[in-house]
């Protein structure tokens, strides 16, 4: 089969594309010219990359459309309008695609692409697991039994999924530019739920996913003596986390994990209730979930002389929070300095006092402005210095040497990049003036 991926280098595209060359098939795309970190699967396997030219859309090919693309842009119109050509959104692909596997998909406002790393390790330990992870990362063989899937919201795309297992780490309202409210935020997970096969497992500190109405089995996990899958006896230090799991109310097993901040605490729970679930013993839960080292733009630290680098995904003031709490457990005692490039006009502009809140935790805060072709698709025409009025002290800076300049004036520091775009690019100029 000849495929072809309109925009291949996107997070999901790019692992769907390096798993289907390695099946065998045929594979190639399209995208921008401009380096993304996503593409360095693609490059190693040798997986032609075009620039975007209606031209490249051939007879005969499956031709695979990134969400980013709208029904206008050409290489989109070539494909519809060939009737030789087998077209599909990605979504759409991998609902097809993945019917043939015990399909895990994890989904949630925040924290879905960790818990998709911690679950296909864990999983990986007990049977072979395949993996689509939104960090660009994907992994399919053979004669794979089970498959852990990144199953996102937006547009409500993960209702064309119909996994045996679910987890749901929170349902937070997000993609304000699609979603009017809480209340139609919260329906499209209760649609979600409707397409499971077997059971769900619920972050059960959650307020808007406890008001969900789901007619499928349902394991609560958490911290409350209400959840089924419970944590209790927690020990979290600089350095790894202990506590124990208790199922119904009866002790299941001590965890020792070497993971560092709450938030893995609760994506680690969610994950052992997968372990639960499928009949995995104690011992291999935990030994798959230590293996786990991490996912792309997830908290990733590097050491670079006196000063720490942290690339991150964050792009929603709750994920903000979290990098910015993590970081001060980690790092105690040493000058936080946010750097942070949001993503979308109209999530800045719905959750501006909740982004100022959190960033505000940072000892210096540094705001880059809208870059992205889709930031003010829907219209909401603000930048950056919308969200740099309401935070004093904070800065706009510009992602090119000179910013780099004024950030290495900050030195010694933890600077923490926080972005779902391609930030990490002023960090390696910032290492570069070191």
């Amino acid at each position: 089969m000849e495929y072809y991926f309109i925009g291949i280098k996107g997070t999901g595209m790019a692992s769907l594309a390096c798993m289907l060359h390695d099946l065998g098939h045929n594979v190639k795309g399209s995208d921008l010219e401009k380096h993304f970190f996503t593409e360095e699967g693609l490059i190693a396997r040798g997986i032609k990359i075009l620039p975007f030219d209606e031209n490249n859309i051939k007879d005969g090919m499956h031709v695979i459309i990134g969400n980013a693309f709208l029904e206008d842009f050409p290489e989109v119109v070539a494909a519809r309008n060939n009737p030789t050509c087998v077209c599909a959104r990605y979504h759409e692909f991998l609902g097809e695609f993945l019917k043939s596997y015990r399909l895990i998909s994890i989904a949630g406002s925040h924290g879905k692409t960790t818990t998709t790393g911690l679950c296909s390790a864990m999983m990986n330990a007990f049977g072979k697991t395949g993996w689509l992870i939104g960090d660009g990362s994907g992994h399919l063989e053979k004669d794979t039994t089970y498959f852990c899937l990144e199953s996102d919201e937006f547009r409500r795309h993960f209702l064309a999924y119909h996994p045996e297992y679910a987890i749901i780490t929170n349902v937070e309202i997000d993609h304000v530019d699609y979603f009017k409210d809480e209340d139609d935020y919260r329906s499209s997970y209760e649609e979600f739920a409707r397409n499971v096969t077997g059971t769900l497992v619920i972050w059960g500190e959650d307020k808007e996913a406890r008001k969900m109405r789901i007619d499928k089995p349902v394991l609560w996990y958490g911290e409350a003596d209400n959840d089924d899958i419970q944590a209790k006896n927690i020990d979290e230090r600089q350095d790894g986390m202990y506590f124990d799991v208790y199922f119904h109310n009866e002790f299941f097993a001590h965890f020792s994990l070497p993971f560092v901040g709450h938030h893995l605490l609760l994506n680690s729970l969610a994950v052992i209730g997968i372990g639960i679930l499928e009949g995995v013993d104690p011992a291999t839960i935990e030994s798959g979930l230590s293996s786990f080292t991490g996912v792309k733009r997830r908290f990733v630290v590097e050491k670079h002389g006196e000063n720490i680098f942290v690339d991150d995904y964050a792009h929603h003031p709750t994920e903000v929070g979290v990098t910015i709490d993590t970081a001060r457990k980690r790092f105690p005692g040493r000058k936080l300095v946010a750097i942070f490039k949001p993503h979308r006009a109209s999530r800045v502009l719905y959750f501006a006092k909740e982004f100022k809140d959190q960033l505000m935790k940072a000892d210096e805060i540094y705001l880059c402005d809208f870059t992205s072709i889709d930031d003010k698709q829907d219209g909401t025409d603000i930048d950056i210095t919308y969200l740099q009025k309401m935070i004093p002290g904070s800065h706009v800076l510009s992602e090119d040497m000179d910013g780099a300049k004024i950030l290495v004036k900050e030195a010694p520091a933890v600077f923490l990049f926080m972005s779902s775009k391609d930030i990490y690019g002023l960090a390696n100029l910032v290492k570069q003036c070191q």
